[in-house]
């Protein structure tokens, strides 16, 4: 098997989507009907989909179904995103629909480590800023935001803020180590020499 590699990730562009809301859930994200894929295949057309069908029967579009956002890959959110279950089908719903960042105020700690160990950055600002944020995605959705991993900042409109992460997460993204998959891969070698040695691999 060829090794792809090791990814480094140190610098997420794209444009921005501002989802408001205090305390999004996991089941929110992703329902649970939805869990039953152990592949993740086809979780991007269902990330929100009870609200969303909620909000189109009264008559109006969720972000997620608004035109302005469509290829959006920063999220932008307020408090405890990502709390409730510890299903790691909601990250991967999220990145599978082209989200490859999210800025925050806060995380919920499983949620951060399920996005963590799927290479999607989650940094946190404050409150101010993430209103901040939001206001100029509302207004300016087609403007290009950065997320600057060894800077720890947010570049937008002409403006630069200051994020949070903690250090050991991101240096993983910045180093690659979050990926173990990629690590096992990239020293296949390795594993296959010791994988040799061992008695109740090889049978004797």
């Amino acid at each position: 098997m060829v090794s792809p590699g090791v990814q480094k990730i140190e610098r997420i562009a794209g444009t921005p989507m501002p989802m408001r809301g205090q305390d999004i859930d996991t089941d929110r994200i992703i329902p649970a009907r939805f869990l039953r894929s152990v592949r993740f295949e086809g979780l991007e057309a269902h990330v929100f989909e009870d609200d969303r069908k909620a909000l189109a029967e009264a008559g109006t579009a969720h972000t997620f179904d608004q035109p302005q956002y469509q290829g959006a890959s920063i999220l932008l959110a307020n408090e405890n995103f990502g709390c409730g279950s510890s299903r790691e089908h909601a990250p991967q719903a999220l990145k599978r629909w082209g989200i490859e960042a999210c800025v925050g105020e806060s995380f919920s700690e499983i949620f951060l480590a399920n996005s963590t160990v799927l290479g999607l950055p989650c940094a946190t600002a404050s409150a101010e800023v993430i209103e901040a944020l939001m206001r100029s995605a509302e207004e300016h959705p087609a403007e290009p935001m950065t997320l600057d991993l060894q800077a720890l900042s947010v570049q937008a409109g002409g403006q630069t803020v200051e994020v949070s992460m903690a250090p050991a997460v991101r240096e993983a993204f910045r180093a690659g180590t979050w990926d173990a998959t990629g690590l096992l891969l990239d020293q296949s070698d390795n594993v296959r020499a010791v994988a040799a040695k061992l008695p109740y691999l090889t049978g004797f």
